[in-house]
């Protein structure tokens, strides 16, 4: 043996000879491979070949066997390497023919610009599966909330509890002393002092239709504090003047008015201003006033405001009041409704939590909606999509108005605690949708 053939260098020509050009051919134009290109499928193309296939079809898979890419194509360094090492001649002169070509110069450049906006769109593994495990939980949690409320809408509707039962449906004449009581108990926690007096004398709704103002002051009953005794004696004028128990809760309220009560759960949600100005105008003594008496209360009195502002007749509100309340309204009309359950927080513990959590994450994608058209300069569509939204929220309200009398009452309640509880879950996974949305625009 030589010491050429012990020295281990082989030269190139007689492996150019060995080895055919065919073997290094492109899949497209079975010509001699021009920055190779390897797809995960494992077949290898021209970098031109591709671009070209890509700009025609718009897909991006391989023109052999149609799988699917992974990221984007990368040139093969090491076969390129392999290919102008064994055929420089014809490597060269491909090179010169797509040079010339103006057709696929184009097409490369576009090419690659749409591989370099996929590498900044598309964000990391590790952000991926981040991305996925939020979003996973979050619907995870929504599925199995909305599992729960099947279960009790279903127990509920089972059971036959029936809200004709509550007080609100029942004449005074038919209480009982412990119904009595249980409407004494609901103006508030101050009168839980006074109802071992009304249990101990008995007093039945018949008896309480009786009692005349003196009789609070004196022996068994001996209301001393003259703003307790006001207030017991204006809900009784209120009791004998209806006949019934006046709704002191929401439940109450939505077992009087359930239409009213799942129209305000619905509109307040989607169109705060439109919903509030609706009351404005048409049920303003009974739902406008106290609901604007208790998100901006008068400054003054504050002492008896907590028993006397519920109680007696609500007078108009002051300019101090009417100024507050216009200025939420314009700019964080949610807030309105959070300061309003806010105020009932006492007496429906977790509900009130529920709509002050919804009310700030309706605030919160709000505020998203106003910067996506500044940043995108759509200010000035702002006045054609308000009109759009009034007649959208018009033509709804009008076509629920028309079919309520026929819609079942199980609907309604589903529609009622799907809105009340589960909204807020929904809402969290828009806010996240749309800070995810952020960290991703340029």
């Amino acid at each position: 043996m030589t010491e050429k053939e012990t020295s281990g260098d082989i030269p190139v020509a007689p492996i150019s000879r060995q080895i055919s050009a065919s073997e290094f051919s492109c899949h497209c134009c079975y010509d001699i491979l021009v920055n190779p290109t390897t797809l995960n499928c494992g077949h290898s193309f021209c970098r031109h070949c591709l671009a070209l296939w890509w700009q025609s079809s718009k897909k991006t898979e391989c023109p052999e066997c149609r799988e699917k890419w992974e990221g984007f194509p990368k040139v093969n360094i090491l076969l390129r390497n392999s290919v102008e090492t064994l055929f420089p001649d014809a490597i060269q002169k491909r090179k010169d023919d797509i040079q010339r070509d103006c057709d696929i110069t184009q097409s490369l450049l576009t090419f690659q610009k749409f591989g370099n906006g996929l590498t900044q769109v598309t964000p990391s593994t590790e952000g991926v599966n981040q991305q996925q495990q939020v979003g996973g939980f979050f619907s995870g949690v929504l599925s199995a909330l909305t599992g729960v409320a099947v279960v009790l809408l279903v127990y509920h509707w089972s059971s036959r509890e029936s809200e004709h039962d509550l007080l609100v449906h029942k004449p005074v004449a038919k209480w009982t002393a412990e119904e009595v009581v249980l409407w004494l108990e609901q103006l508030g926690p101050w009168a839980s002092h006074y109802k071992d007096r009304f249990l101990s004398e008995r007093v039945n709704g018949r008896l309480l239709l009786t009692l005349a103002e003196e009789e609070f002051s004196k022996v068994p009953y001996s209301i001393e504090n003259n703003s307790h005794r006001k207030a017991i004696i204006m809900e009784l004028e209120r009791v004998k003047m209806l006949g019934v128990k006046p709704p002191q809760n929401l439940w109450e309220y939505k077992a009087v008015n359930p239409g009213k009560s799942l129209f305000l759960l619905y509109a307040l949600k989607s169109s705060p201003r439109l919903s509030i100005f609706y009351l404005y105008l048409f049920d303003y003594t009974e739902t406008f006033l106290p609901f604007i008496h208790t998100i901006c209360p008068v400054l003054e009195d504050e002492q008896e405001e907590d028993l006397i502002a519920k109680y007696l007749d609500l007078k108009d509100p002051s300019w101090k009041q009417w100024r507050r309340f216009l200025l939420k309204y314009s700019f964080l009309p949610y807030q309105l409704i959070a300061e309003f359950a806010w105020d009932w927080l006492e007496v429906h513990y977790w509900t009130s939590r529920f709509i002050i959590v919804n009310a700030m994450l309706l605030s919160v994608l709000e505020l998203f909606s106003f910067w996506r058209l500044w940043s995108r300069r759509e200010l000035k569509t702002l006045t054609r999509r308000l009109w759009s939204h009034v007649w959208k929220v018009s033509t709804q309200g009008l076509v629920v108005a028309i079919f309520w009398p026929v819609i079942p009452q199980f609907v309604c309640n589903c529609l009622f605690y799907w809105a009340l509880y589960f909204n807020p879950i929904i809402n969290i996974d828009l806010v996240v949708k749309e800070v995810r949305r952020l960290e991703t625009e340029p």
